[in-house]
């Protein structure tokens, strides 16, 4: 009996001391991975035991028992966030518990530039190994989150806004789409709305202007003379004649081989502002923040036309005489001065 009673003694004294060391190391800084970094992947529902062990076979905590006693003097056994985490340096069991209850996830940085359509924004999507295009465009092809301001939306497009994004590893097509969307609707501010109010047009339309802006030009003075010039246009009734809305119908239709041709101004579509009056029926591409704020100010000008200087900026004119000797200075006597030259070489 007495040797039983010391050997539960002994016992007790050894899974004190193993306690007390394990409490000693809950506040040291370990490292039992050997490479430069090591990423951990906590899934959904996982529970406080398993995350325990996949902590401690990554070589995050040193062991179990410092683990469960980081965790409970953390109180961070409810929060723990499933999610993709990072780790490359040594931390206390405790910093890391408390990195996985913040949930701060492993983040990588995706830009959607200004000026793309869904289906180029899906490629882009793709290539950063998020998913597919495929499922981009489908997630897109869900109206109902812009519902509350555009009630004839049949697609995102125009509303996935461009910008740089930091997610997680693992985001899936629908939820960068809600981000996307989240973040337009954050940036077309309430006075940006009233300013499309106040000139009779819905968000929409604004949406629909500022795209073409968008895609006529990447100078950010031009923008709202540009702007000026399809509303001025808009407002007498004058064909809008823009060619990225051909272009963009044509895409549509799968028809566009990266040349605008003279025959592509007569192809039937309700896109082509050659034949159909107004605005097209939504917005061709993404536009950013500075195109959506020259849609809803315009520039205070009466221009009616505007030409490529062929170097990335434009001439504008009142008249459709300016606008023709424009017309012949900077594109017939150009490309007849490039086509000399050419020809001399």
């Amino acid at each position: 009996m007495k040797k039983f009673v010391l050997f539960l003694l002994l016992l007790a004294i050894a899974g004190g001391a193993a306690l007390y060391v394990a409490s000693s190391r809950v506040d040291q800084p370990f490292r039992g991975y050997t490479g430069d970094d090591q990423l951990v992947t906590i899934p959904p529902g996982a529970s406080t035991r398993s995350i325990g062990d996949i902590l401690t076979t990554a070589g995050v905590i040193r062991d179990e028992m410092t683990y469960r006693i980081a965790l409970w003097m953390s109180g961070d056994a409810r929060r723990l966030q499933a999610g993709e985490y990072r780790f490359d340096h040594p931390m206390t069991a405790r910093d890391v518990l408390g990195k996985i209850a913040r949930g701060e996830v492993d983040k990588v940085t995706i830009t959607f530039p200004e000026g793309l359509t869904i289906a180029e924004m899906a490629k882009i999507f793709e290539s950063h190994g998020f998913g597919s295009a495929s499922a981009f465009v489908a997630a897109a092809r869900d109206p109902s989150s812009v519902r509350p301001f555009d009630a004839t939306a049949r697609d995102l497009e125009g509303y996935v806004f461009p910008d740089t994004y930091s997610v997680g590893r693992r985001i899936d097509a629908a939820a960068l789409v809600h981000l996307m969307v989240e973040r337009f609707d954050h940036v077309l501010t309430p006075e940006l709305r009233q300013a499309a109010a106040d000139r009779g047009w819905t968000v929409r339309q604004l949406v629909t202007l500022a795209s073409i802006v968008e895609k006529e030009t990447a100078q950010p003075d031009e923008r709202p003379r540009i702007a000026a010039v399809y509303a001025n246009r808009l407002k007498i009734g004058m064909a809008l004649q823009c060619d990225p809305t051909v272009i963009y119908a044509l895409e549509l239709a799968g028809k566009f081989d990266g040349n605008l041709r003279r025959d592509d101004l007569t192809f039937d579509s309700p896109y082509n502002t050659y034949r159909y009056p107004g605005l097209p029926p939504g917005p061709i591409a993404a536009p950013g923040k500075a195109s959506l704020e020259a849609a809803a100010h315009p520039a205070e000008a009466d221009f009616l036309y505007f030409v490529s200087r062929n170097d990335g900026s434009h001439v504008f004119a009142h008249s459709l005489e300016e606008h023709n000797r424009n017309v012949q200075k900077y594109q017939v006597q150009y490309f007849r001065a490039r086509r000399a030259a050419e020809r001399e070489h």
